[in-house]
């Protein structure tokens, strides 16, 4: 029963674009949580289908993306939504049928179902987040699938000037609720490379074609993500504030901030002092992200150095404690 709603949730979102969790339930007659739960289930088994935040937010398919489910016995129907995850299909002893499915799928449409699977990939941790999507998420999107060059302008850190690229993309990654492009350079010799696509000003597919080369039909965008995702997420992290958390603080510190900034926090915490109290040397991506974090952790930490920021974080104390010390009329 799951594996055929499910099935019918996909072609409900290709034939409308986008529903609400409201309009999904109401056609499939189940829950909210259970249309969440096979939303899920579909981004898992590698279908791009992500959620729209806001009054005319839902559910939908990433531009490009189509399906055609034909001609699949029950096995095959079954293990097609674990698809994107051969290690448990492997365990399972379910890897003929899903090859099986695989096949059929890709004879019916040309090869489209491989090709999307080598173009979008989900780190799916944090996929529900509460986080819009980018802007240009469709023009990008629509070069990814249709195999264009993409024209961008973009910005390496949020405070600096846009530079344009011409770019081979590969695919697209959504983790924790942030897109990422990777693509490559159009230039002899570039190397795969991570955009984030909130930081593009300007996305223009070129109408180009974009020829493979042999470094491109090799390409395997889970093995490149899982291999550079940390040291790309650790490359953003260019200032480092010096951080004095209570015991709370150090056990939220994981939860609240980014996994790369958190692990390398705690491996520099030195000794509790004298009011229990640890010194750590945290990574930020910038003063002003570093200041959004610090706020999370409320009175659980208190920043050192730089003076700047401390000067700014006591300033936003002072303002909250006005706030809780007027009388209520």
């Amino acid at each position: 029963m799951r594996t055929a709603r499910a099935i019918s949730l996909l072609l409900l979102l290709q034939a409308r674009r986008s529903m609400t969790g409201a309009e999904l339930a109401a056609e499939l007659e189940v829950s909210e949580r259970t249309v969440q739960r096979d939303v899920l289930a579909l981004a898992e088994a590698g279908v791009p289908v992500y959620a729209d935040r806001g009054r005319a937010g839902g559910y939908r398919l990433l531009d490009g993306y189509r399906t055609r489910l034909t001609g699949l016995d029950r096995a095959e129907a079954e293990v097609l939504l674990l698809a994107g995850l051969p290690g448990p299909l492997q365990d399972m002893g379910l890897a003929d049928p899903a090859l099986a499915a695989r096949l059929k799928v890709a004879g019916e449409l040309g090869g489209a179902p491989s090709a999307g699977a080598r173009r979008f990939h989900l780190d799916a941790p944090g996929w529900f987040r509460d986080a819009p999507a980018p802007p240009l998420l469709a023009e990008v999107s629509r070069a990814v699938w249709g195999g264009l060059l993409l024209r961008v302008d973009y910005r390496r850190r949020p405070d600096a000037g846009p530079v344009e690229r011409l770019l081979r993309p590969a695919g697209l990654v959504l983790k924790a609720g942030t897109w990422y492009l990777v693509a490559r350079p159009e230039e002899d010799g570039a190397e795969h490379r991570v955009y984030r696509v909130d930081r593009l000003v300007a996305a223009e597919p070129s109408g180009r074609a974009s020829a493979p080369g042999p470094a491109d039909e090799a390409f395997d965008l889970a093995a490149f993500w899982e291999a550079r995702a940390e040291d790309f997420a650790r490359s953003l992290l260019r200032e480092t504030v010096t951080v004095r958390l209570s015991a709370l603080g150090l056990e939220r510190l994981p939860h609240l901030l980014e996994p790369v900034a958190a692990r390398e926090a705690l491996a520099s915490a030195g000794p509790p002092d004298g009011e229990g109290r640890v010194t750590v040397r945290l990574p930020v991506e910038s003063l002003e992200v570093g200041y959004e974090e610090i706020l999370r952790l409320g009175p659980e930490a208190e920043v050192l150095e730089p003076p700047g920021l401390r000067e700014r974080l006591a300033g936003a104390a002072a303002r909250t404690a006005a706030l809780y010390g007027t009388p209520q009329r």
